[in-house]
This record gives C-alpha cells, structure tokens and sequence, in this order.
C-alpha cells in the first residue's frame, strides 16, 4: 500500500517527484484530500477526471504556495483577488481569476478563467514547496473522491476510494472538514460562487465591498453542481419540526429500519448521531459522518436543518446538495 506519513522528509520527496513526473497523489489539505497533478500537464490532468470519472469540461483548483505561484497561471491578478489572497492565504478560500492563455487549458475546464488557492495545511505546504523546486508551480486538486460522492477528510477515505495502489500522503483528519469557499475575481464585481468556513461578512470586509450575486455569466467551479456530495444512502434534509413529525409517523408504523437520523434532538433511531451546535465542529465532522452512517449500512440518513444564521451556509450548502442527488 502506497500510504506515506506525512511528517516523513523522504516521503514527501517522494511525493513530489511523483508530481513532478506526472501522476497521482492523494494530498492532505485543511480542507479535504485532493487528487492532485500538476496543473501544467495536461496528460497529468487528464488522469485526475479518468480517476474520478468527472466530465472534463468541470473545472479544477489549482494548488499553490504563494500569490507567486499563482501568477504563472493568471493573466493577471485583480485587485480584489490580492486583497482576498493577502487576507487569507493560506487558507481555506479560491479565487478565479483570468487564465494566462495557453497554459492549464485542462485543469481549468477549457474555460478562459483558473481557480487558484495556497492550502495552509503544513503537509501540503512541504509538498508544493518540494515540488515547486522541481518545476512544479502548482497542481490540480479536487476532492479524492468519485465524483459527486462524499469528500474524503481522512487518508483511509481515499484508499478506500481508489484502492492501494495510489500514492496517499497520510497528514491526520482535515482541520476544517469542507471544502473552501470560492470568489470569482474575474469580472467588475466579485462573487462568492461557493461558500465554505469563510463567512460571507468576513469575505466582504476583506474586499472592502459587497460580494455580488452569481449569475448565468458566472464561470463554472468545483463543487457548485445542484446534486454533489452524496453517499450511497439517501440524504433527507429536513426543518426540525419536519424531521420530528416524520420520525414519529414511521416510527408508529415501523418504517425505521436502516434509517440514521443526524440530529440535535436525541432521537431513538436505529442510528443516532448528534449534530453538532456549533458550525465549524459541523462542518469538521459532517463527511466523515455520512462516510461512517453509509458504511454502517444505512438506508437513508434524515439529517435536521442547520440554523439559517450566515455561519451555517457552508454545512447547509453541502447538506442541500447531498439531499439534491436523492430529490424525488
């Protein structure tokens, strides 16, 4: 098995000479785990969609060190991008930004824009500072996952979804737990296409101006497909009260076989698991959650409505959009 401790100096060498060659590496991040190449080559690219089976016109995230190793990428980078990248880098937030013509065409989607975020966990920092050394200014990195199936948060998710002979950086549970919010800094005005950790507030005064509205010019990104992240089992995102009257309706008819409830309110189901109050804990565990509640054989997981308070928009968006796959 090609699983490496990330706090090992030959391994990630090693690592990034697989990089550096153009293969696959499973990349720990604050995050997720990313399925990385180098963004440079799009054969290296190439493998990353076959690995997933993800449609080669959805654009990935490119992986930097720095604002620097961004630039090789962009065509330039706007001022609202460097005023986001100086508030948050590294760190979980990406940016879209103009992409310089003829390079990571693939990566980007065939798009005339390229995603960039510098990770800050410490295990993909040495591994894009190793690699960077070796010609490598950035790698692609979407989630290690199949696609549209629930982000993996520790090294032993993607083993098991890709099986041992993928090299795997093993750097421990992910920190924050989904994946980064993403303002497109492309146009006159940006706008937050994908939330994450990063409140809408926070991203604004940084900016020092109101994030716009996505509309249908907005370039595509990772992630903001209405049905993603989903389990095997069903996903039912319900109100409280909902969640309460439909649990007490099949549990008098005996319907509650197979079905796990994530919840703040104890409920005798045949699994139990408690949401948590507050979101970044939310959002630490909520993959890892529908990862075990689907291994432990569940046939539907209802999971209660986080609060509507902006800080929860992240885990509601995830939520939403697991749920969205099982829409009847």
């Amino acid at each position: 098995m090609l699983l490496l401790p990330g706090n090992d100096p030959h391994a990630l060498q090693a690592a990034a000479r697989h990089l550096a060659d153009g293969e696959l590496l499973g990349l720990p991040t604050e995050t997720v785990y990313g399925l990385a190449a180098r963004a440079d080559r799009d054969d290296a690219v190439a493998k990353i969609f076959a690995a997933k089976g993800r449609p080669s016109d959805h654009p990935l995230i490119v992986h930097v060190l720095d604002a620097a190793g961004a630039e090789p990428f962009a065509d330039h980078l706007p001022a609202t991008a460097r005023r986001l990248m100086d508030a948050f880098w590294p760190g979980p937030l990406t940016v879209i930004v103009p992409r310089r013509p003829g390079v990571a065409a693939s990566a980007a989607g065939g798009q005339s824009t390229i995603a960039v975020r510098a990770p800050a966990h410490p295990v993909a920092r040495a591994v894009l500072a190793a690699a960077r050394e070796l010609g490598v200014d950035g790698v692609a990195a979407p989630s290690a996952n199949r696609f549209g199936r629930v982000s993996p948060t520790l090294a032993r998710h993607v083993v098991e979804e890709f099986g041992p002979d993928l090299m795997v950086l093993d750097g421990g549970a992910c920190e924050v737990g989904i994946e980064s919010s993403i303002v497109d800094c492309s146009r006159e005005r940006p706008a937050l296409l994908r939330p994450g950790l990063l409140s809408r507030a926070r991203i604004e005064a940084a900016l020092g101006e109101p994030l716009a509205e996505p509309d249908a010019a907005a370039p595509k990104a990772s992630g903001t497909l209405a049905a993603h992240y989903a389990p095997t089992a069903r996903v039912r995102l319900l109100e409280a009260d909902r969640l309460a009257l439909l649990f007490a309706t099949a549990s008098a008819s005996g319907a509650l076989e197979g079905v796990a409830v994530y919840s703040r309110a104890r409920l005798p189901a045949w699994c139990w698991q408690p949401l948590p109050a507050d979101p970044a804990a939310a959002a630490h565990e909520l993959f890892a959650v529908l990862r075990d509640l689907d291994a432990a054989g569940a046939r539907e997981i209802w999971v209660e409505a986080p609060p509507r308070d902006p800080a929860w928009d992240g885990v509601r968006d995830r939520l939403s959009r697991a749920a969205a796959a099982f829409t009847d």
